[in-house]
Parts: C-alpha cells; structure tokens; sequence
C-alpha cells in the first residue's frame, strides 16, 4: 500500500475538491515519523492511526495544512539511521520517533529540529533529555517507564511461575535500554533466587539459536525487555517460548494478545495519541526543551490464560485479581 493510501485508510480522510482548492492556500507543515516497526504491522498501524487522529482533532490533517513524511524501519538500525538522515533532509517543522532505537539516530542527524519521541525508556538514563521536568535540548516526549521498573517483570514471572530458576532476558545490547533493563532485572535477581542469562536480540536466526539453547535446561522462564528488534521479531519470540514451554513476562500489552503469556508495561497506543498533544504545541511556537517528558498515565497488567493453560500453568487467583484484563 501506498503511503497516502496507508494515512487516509487510516484517518479516513478523503480528497475534496474543495479541499484541494483550500491547500493551496493554507501552508503546509511537514511532521516526519520515524517509527521502528514494518509498514504492515498492525501495532504500528494502530499507534499511527492513533497519532494521526489526534492531530486531526486538533486541527492537522495531512495533505491539507501538514504533510506526513514516513518512514518504517522494521527494526533495522541501518534503516533507522539512514531514514533519520533522510527525514532532516527534507526539512520538517518536527518529528515523532518510536522507541530508543529512533530517538537515538534521530539525535545524531539533528540538534535543531524538534523532536517528540514515544515510548522511550528512561529517556534521562539514556541521555536523550537533561531531565523530565526540563529536557533542555531538541527533544521531549512520553517515557514508558524507568529502567528500574523492569524488576517488576521478574517478580510477575515468579509469581506466575514459582518454579523458575533461570531466566532468560531478551535484550537489544546495541541500545541503552537494552543494558538498563538488564541491569535492573539483575539487580533485583538475587532476592528471588534466580539466575540470569541475557538473551541478544540482533537477528532472527540469534534469537531462535540463543532462546533454544537457553531452554535445553529445565526450569527456565523468559523476560521479553523493550527495543524495535523485539518488536520486529515478536512472532518468532512468541513462538519459541510455545514451542520450549518457557513461561515469558512482556513489556506490552500486544504481545500477550498475540500470544504472549503475560505482560506488564504502559498503553503505548495512548503514548502515540499524547504525542499529537505535543507536535500541536511545537507547530504553534512552543520549544521541545520547555515541554516535559511525560510518563504513562496507568500501567497495565495482561495475563492470556489460554497461555497458561497450554505451558501448564494454573495463574495465581491474587494475580488474576490484579489483572487488567485476562484473555480467555
């Protein structure tokens, strides 16, 4: 599918002549979108079609007074950082960017334009922003949380899974939140008497060697941490621990609805819809150092009991009564 024929089925926007006729003259504003999914993943779709909505009922609509200029770079970095380069060519009023992976290119190829990033962990910790009250440079945006939360992804695994002695954590290590968010679960490991092995993520085929090696060992469990390479390979991730009955916390929602076990983390589709909030105030004048990283505004907890049931796994009545929601 055609870009423009992607953003209108999405936004449901169809080309008037009047409107036509209006563009022309009404200036145009150009947001680039640097997103870290493929061009068909329905997550990326969702959290597009979100942000654009929002921007339409603030007053944005694309191919009327703003231009989407668009790029997927499916989890590759080589894509992402030359899709960033590519972006700051084309000289655009602002940018939204996805994830750690984005952000981190982005800020490389400018430290003028804006830039609003969603679903970033520690965003401080990572270096992209001074600090969440004052970020002080080009760039502001949603953090999903800080890495220190990530220790609560051990502690729903054990408590799902009380048995587990060895966990697996999948990690991007070319990326910051890939060594925080493996800090952290390391750091809070020895209180639940567990052992550790990081899981890299890089490509498909070091996925499915390194989670089928982990699993030649019993009593194993996985923590699936954020980056674009999860996001990317999450089919096969979702697969593997089916396939090696290893019980695995996510970071997100979608990934229990695809299959996952059980998650924990924000509402990254909100994050996309917040994000419209911030691109609007930056096109009408305000400066991306003065907006503060905002943090998620609920947390949430999904447990896929069918999961459960096919690994063997009967989920704590206490657990499901914290529950979100709980996928039948």
């Amino acid at each position: 599918m055609k870009r423009r024929e992607f953003i209108a089925a999405l936004t449901g926007l169809a080309a008037l002549p009047l409107a036509a006729r209006a563009q022309q003259a009404e200036r145009q504003r150009r947001i680039g979108v640097l997103l870290g999914l493929a061009a068909n993943d329905p997550e990326g779709q969702a959290r597009l079609g979100a942000f654009l909505r929002a921007l339409q009922q603030l007053g944005w609509t694309d191919g009327h007074n703003i231009q989407i200029l668009l790029r997927f770079t499916d989890g590759d970095a080589d894509r992402a950082r030359t899709f960033a380069a590519e972006l700051v060519a084309l000289a655009p009023d602002v940018v939204l960017t996805s994830g750690a992976s984005t952000i981190g290119h982005m800020l490389q190829a400018t430290r003028t334009v804006p830039v609003v990033f969603a679903g970033v962990a520690d965003p401080v910790g990572a270096g992209f922003v001074d600090s969440l009250a004052r970020p002080g440079g080009n760039a502001t945006g949603f953090s999903s949380y800080e890495y220190s939360m990530s220790g609560k992804w051990l502690d729903l695994l054990k408590e799902i899974a009380p048995g587990v002695k060895r966990v697996g954590v999948l990690r991007d290590p070319a990326i910051s939140a890939g060594t925080g968010q493996f800090g952290a679960i390391q750091t809070a490991a020895p209180a639940f008497g567990v052992e550790l092995s990081p899981i890299n993520v890089r490509d498909a085929v070091e996925i499915e060697r390194a989670v089928t090696a982990f699993a030649r060992s019993g009593n194993g469990g996985l923590i699936v941490t954020t980056s674009a390479s999860v996001l990317a390979h999450r089919d096969l991730i979702i697969a593997l621990a089916a396939r090696h009955k290893l019980p695995a916390v996510y970071y997100a929602r979608f990934l229990v609805t695809g299959g996952g076990l059980a998650s924990y983390g924000p509402d990254y589709v909100d994050e996309y819809r917040r994000a419209a909030g911030y691109i609007d105030r930056i096109l009408k004048g305000e400066k991306a150092a003065d907006l503060p990283v905002e943090a998620p505004t609920k947390y949430e907890l999904v447990i896929n009991l069918k999961t459960a049931k096919a690994l063997g796994l009967v989920i704590p009545q206490v657990v499901l009564a914290r529950a979100d929601e709980v996928i039948e």
